[in-house]
């Protein structure tokens, strides 16, 4: 169905799937974003199940405890070039803005790593309670950005169980790489690996080497985390997408 080329005046994310011409609710939280936007009846929506489906449709009404979408026509919309994340365990803010900017960039999982100097942080972001408010999070930067695909959340990992994989491209960002541009291969998806405060210690930086990560630098200064991960991947995603342009 062709749209009339009217502004969205918001998105939502839906768990429930998606179908044309079906009425769909939302509940309380997504009611009250919409009455502080001050939206009304008849407003166009976008909708989005963060699996790559995208509805589009209008509020049908809009209370206090839910709004309810005519959903008027579903598309699919392809997954970005896969990146994914590792993240190190470090502290929870710092850790809550980059999962936001994470989505915004695309990335396909997410993991939290525990290195030696993530103990000494407090407060530390870990544990299911946790990974459940960095999902909170990445699902409010999905509505933001207009994005269709939420990044997958795998379980917290401590460094030592952490492999490379051979089939894809495990990149380790340290300073003593060569810039991050020249490391980045098309043909595998890249694993961006990067340490907590501190940085990685000189043993932990040995045994990721000799298991198969690539050092690969991102600037001459020393980079916060959550700095490191939003460079890493919006450098990977600028090149990937080049490549798929013009590839």
């Amino acid at each position: 169905m062709e749209r009339d080329g009217r502004a969205v005046a918001a998105s939502f994310f839906i768990e429930a799937d998606l179908a044309s011409g079906v009425r769909v609710s939302l509940p309380e939280a997504a009611a009250h974003h919409a009455r502080v936007k001050r939206m009304n009846v008849g407003d166009d929506v976008r909708l989005t199940d963060g699996n790559g489906t995208v509805g589009h449709g209008v509020i049908a009404s809009l209370d206090k405890k839910a709004v309810q979408i005519d959903v008027s026509d579903v598309e699919r919309v392809a997954a970005p070039s896969a990146i994914h994340l590792r993240v190190p365990i470090g502290d929870r803010d710092r850790m809550l803005w980059l999962a936001e900017k994470a989505t915004e960039l695309g990335a396909a999982t997410w993991q939290a790593v525990r290195f030696r100097r993530s103990a000494s942080v407090s407060p530390r972001g870990e544990g299911e309670a946790f990974a459940e408010k960095v999902r909170l999070r990445m699902i409010n930067a999905l509505e933001q950005s207009g994005g269709a695909w939420l990044p997958r959340i795998l379980p917290d990992v401590a460094l030592d169980t952490l492999s490379a994989s051979a089939g894809h491209q495990s990149i380790l960002l340290d300073p003593s790489g060569e810039p991050l541009p020249s490391v980045l291969r098309p043909e595998k998806e890249p694993v961006l690996l990067f340490g907590p405060e501190g940085g990685i210690d000189a043993e932990e930086r040995a045994r990721l080497i000799e298991a198969g990560w690539h050092p690969a630098a991102l600037a001459n200064t020393v980079l916060r985390f959550e700095t490191a991960g939003v460079a890493a991947l919006a450098v990977s995603r600028a090149q990937l997408l080049s490549e798929r342009r013009h590839g």
